[in-house]
Parts: C-alpha cells; sequence; structure tokens
C-alpha cells in the first residue's frame, strides 16, 4: 500500500536550500571561477538527493521524483537549443568580423570630455556583441580602467562604468545565456523577454549614463588614447573592416521585430555570418582552421572550428588577442550542464511540494501586484548573496513563482523581466558571488571600492518594483492565455 503523502513543514522545505547555499559558498571559496566547471553541478545534484531524501520520508515515490525531474529537463529544452545555437553563432560573428567591428567603431566612441559616459556605452556595444560582461570586463574593461587612471579618475568609479555598461548588455543581448535562461524559467520566449524588459530597461541605463555624464564634466581630466588607439590598429591590421558588415545584425533585428521564432532567427545569423566570413575575411578562415590541405577544405575546416569549437584570432596586441577568441557551440556545454542539474534540482523540489510550499510563506506577505514582484527581486537578490550564484538566482525562484504569476493572470514576461532586473544584474554587487569575485580579480579592483558605482545594476531592481507597485506595463493574461 502506497506510503500516504503530506505537505513539507516550512524547515523540511528550507532544508535543501540551506544545504545548497552553505555547499555552494565552500564551493566558491575553494575553486573561485572554476567553481561553474563542474563543482557547482555536482553539488546541485548532491542538493538534489538530499531533496529527493526528504520527498520520499514526505510519502513521494520514486518514480514521481524522477518524472519531476524530466519534466522541469523538458521545460529548458528549448533555451537549451537556443544556447547551442547562439554558441555558433557567436563564432560565425567573430569570424566575419562583424564583433570586431562592432568593438572597433564602439571604441572610437571615447571622448575625452565624457570618458564615463563613453566607457559605459563601449561596454554596452561589446556586450550586445558578445552576449558577455565576462569578456566585454577582461578585454576592454582592463584597457577602461588603465585609460581612467591615466585621466585622474578613481578605479572604482571607471568599474562601475564598465559594469554597468557590460550589464546593461549581457542583460539585453539574446546571445547571453542568462537572457535566454530568464524566459525559459518563466514560460515566454526570448524576443518577447527582451522588449518586454526593454521598459525598464531603458529608463535604469539612462539615468545611469546621466549619471555618468555629470561626474565627467565635474571630474573629468584629457584623457590619453594611446592604448585605445594600439588596439584599434590591431583590429584594423587584421580584419576587413566595413558597415558593410552589420547588414548580417540588421537582418537579425528585423526578423526579430517580424517575429519570427528564435531558433530559425539565430540559424539564419549564422549562416549568413559565414557566408560573409567568406566573402570578407578568407585569411581569418585559413588562420583558424590549422589545416593544409586543398583550399576549399581549408575554409570548410576554418568554417566548421568556428561553429563547433575554441578558436583563437592573433595580432600583435594582447589586449585584442584576448578580445578575439570565441568558444563555438561548445563553449556553451558547461552552462547547459548547470541548467540540467539545476532543472534536476528544481524538479525535486517542485514535484515534492517544497518550492510552494515556500512560495506559500512568502506570498503570504504579496497581497498585491507590487509587493509580489518586489518578492520575487527580494528573492534573487536572497539567492544571489546565499547561493553566490547568478543562474540559481533566477533558475530557483522562476521555478517558485511561475505558477503563482500565471494564478494571478499575469504574463510571463512579467516574471522573466524582474528575474533578469533582479537576478542577473545585482550578482556583481556580492563579492563572495562568482561574479563579483571574477570581475573583482579580472579588473583588479575591490568590489567595496567599485559596488557604489555600479548604478545600471542597483537602478534596475529597485525600477522593476516601482513598475509593479505604480503599476506601469504590467502586461496581464486573458481568457484563453492570450495577453493583453
Amino acid at each position: 500500500m502506497p506510503k500516504q503523502k503530506r505537505e513539507a513543514t516550512l524547515l523540511e522545505a528550507f532544508i535543501p536550500i540551506i544545504f545548497l547555499t552553505v555547499l555552494l559558498f565552500i564551493n566558491v571559496g575553494i575553486f573561485g571561477d572554476a567553481s561553474l566547471d563542474g563543482s557547482n553541478q555536482m553539488v546541485l545534484i548532491l542538493s538534489a538527493s538530499v531533496a529527493a531524501v526528504i520527498a520520499l520520508k514526505l510519502g513521494y515515490r520514486w518514480l514521481e521524483i524522477r518524472d519531476g525531474m524530466i519534466k522541469t529537463i523538458n521545460s529548458a529544452m528549448p533555451s537549451i537549443l537556443i544556447l547551442f545555437l547562439i554558441g555558433s553563432l557567436a563564432g560565425s560573428w567573430m569570424l566575419s568580423g562583424i564583433v570586431p567591428a562592432m568593438i572597433y567603431y564602439g571604441l572610437q566612441l571615447l571622448n575625452p570630455t565624457m570618458f564615463l559616459f563613453a566607457a559605459c556605452v563601449v561596454c554596452s556595444v561589446v556586450s550586445l556583441a558578445t552576449g558577455s560582461s565576462w569578456t566585454t570586463s577582461a578585454t576592454v574593461g582592463i584597457a577602461l580602467i588603465g585609460i581612467g587612471r591615466a585621466m585622474g579618475f578613481h578605479d572604482g568609479v571607471v568599474a562601475g562604468a564598465v559594469l554597468s555598461g557590460a550589464y546593461f548588455g549581457d542583460k539585453m543581448s539574446p546571445l547571453s545565456d542568462t537572457t535566454n535562461l530568464a524566459p525559459a524559467m518563466a514560460g515566454t520566449d526570448i524576443f518577447t523577454h527582451i522588449r518586454y524588459m526593454f521598459l525598464t530597461t531603458f529608463p535604469s541605463i539612462s539615468i545611469t549614463l546621466i549619471i555618468f555624464l555629470f561626474i565627467g564634466f565635474t571630474n573629468g581630466t584629457d584623457i590619453k588614447l594611446t592604448g585605445t588607439q594600439e588596439i584599434l590598429s590591431a583590429i584594423e591590421s587584421k580584419f576587413y573592416l566595413s558597415p558593410l558588415l552589420f547588414v548580417v545584425p540588421a537582418v537579425m533585428v528585423y526578423m526579430i521585430y517580424r517575429k519570427v521564432a528564435a531558433i530559425p532567427v539565430m540559424f539564419t545569423a549564422t549562416i549568413l555570418g559565414l557566408l560573409f566570413a567568406l566573402v570578407f575575411q578568407r585569411n581569418i578562415i585559413e588562420e583558424v582552421s590549422g589545416y593544409t590541405g586543398a583550399y576549399w577544405q581549408v575554409l570548410f575546416a576554418g568554417s566548421m572550428k568556428a561553429l563547433y569549437g575554441k578558436i583563437y584570432i592573433t595580432t600583435n596586441n594582447e589586449t585584442v588577442n584576448e578580445l578575439l577568441i570565441s568558444k563555438g557551440m561548445a563553449g556553451m556545454l558547461n552552462t547547459t550542464w548547470l541548467i540540467f542539474t539545476a532543472m534536476i534540482f528544481g524538479g525535486v523540489m517542485e514535484c515534492s511540494g517544497m518550492l510552494k510550499k515556500i512560495a506559500d510563506s512568502i506570498l503570504s506577505f504579496a497581497k498585491s501586484t507590487g509587493s509580489l514582484i518586489a518578492s520575487t527581486a527580494s528573492t534573487c537578490i536572497f539567492f544571489n548573496l546565499t547561493a553566490s550564484d547568478q543562474y540559481l538566482a533566477i533558475v530557483v525562484p522562476g521555478r517558485m513563482y511561475v505558477d503563482v504569476y500565471r494564478d494571478r493572470k499575469l504574463a510571463p514576461e512579467n516574471l522573466s523581466r524582474t528575474l533578469e532586473d533582479s537576478g542577473t544584474v545585482t550578482s556583481v554587487l556580492v563579492p563572495w558571488n562568482s561574479c563579483g569575485a571574477f570581475h573583482s580579480s579580472v579588473l583588479a579592483v575591490s568590489p567595496l571600492d567599485f559596488i557604489p558605482y555600479c548604478f545600471f545594476n542597483i537602478i534596475s531592481p529597485v525600477m522593476t518594483m516601482v513598475y509593479g507597485f505604480l503599476n506601469i506595463k504590467i502586461k496581464k493574461l486573458v481568457e484563453g492565455g492570450d495577453q493583453q
């Protein structure tokens, strides 16, 4: 006779979360940035095991628990497919010179009288092009820190401008893993998510840029652009650079505007990138191919390597060399691995009712739409503080609140926007979070120095709460699931 099921107590529901938090804290302390290479994934598996033991004690059968894990993994499959395509797209856009051209023209926005403003804009452009705040910080960010120091700016304020721009681009780029992860957790598509997120992100970045303009005009001095010119020269010497290269991003934007599904858009942009590489950058394809056969075989090998694996494009400038690296589809495997294991953990917590128990306890204080959004944002920040990982700050609250938003007739993009406005951008504000530790290390600036100047990261969660409490652009569900 099957064991009678019972509801988890709040303590029982929190045990796997506490276990996960403690182990992740230890993990980051021991492995640092390398914790994303597999140890965090194993912690999620161990935490799922703890949750499964509690679920069995609550009367759930193993097959029910397993089916719960499979169900949540299946819900993330569209996001995983897009992630793989993003890896290939990034490779083809690097090979074709599209990303280098974006960086090249973006860097020329630097103006001696508006350095902080320009630094934020440049990092926004680079991060939009690459989909990675980490890449932006570790390349252009380092150069901008050096230039800002030569100007006489405090390292902290320059790092704040770099990170504000880097996280704006990371948050809004369809190439970003978190930009794909948030809508996958909430149950919407990436382009609906980006369009809806723009409503809160545009005011946040506008306020940020105004603040940096004020600081720049108040404290700025003349800039020495020697380092920047070397970067521009290195890119110019390697690639054919022309506004023609922006035809591919323009086609992608047009397809997004026409509401074409994400996977066909990504695939088309990838193939167009390869075609442009074959037309404009054959020397680059030859360089990365590492093949010595017939010419067509060399081109084929170089193109394939850019799509599936890691490629290096070398110049006479070490900073540029660090920037001109793409990991292809294989570079998405760790993120995919993390998503799988997070879904396993979330699946056990969800099917056993433990997530619902925690959510119900929090929601007892969230009577209005504004308080619900504030609770969601606070939960994301809580996980950034305790779990030390921005992915978990999106995944776990996403699984916790998805049904609540639906029950309250709120469109899923309300949830996905809140997850990114608070989960993605606040990760860098936590010194022991993997993101805070990484950026502090590569920029060689203490988190306590740059946190007060990460204006975009501070304003974003506040903005999403304000929208919630004032009922601004809160999309509702109507009968039949259509949105209004």
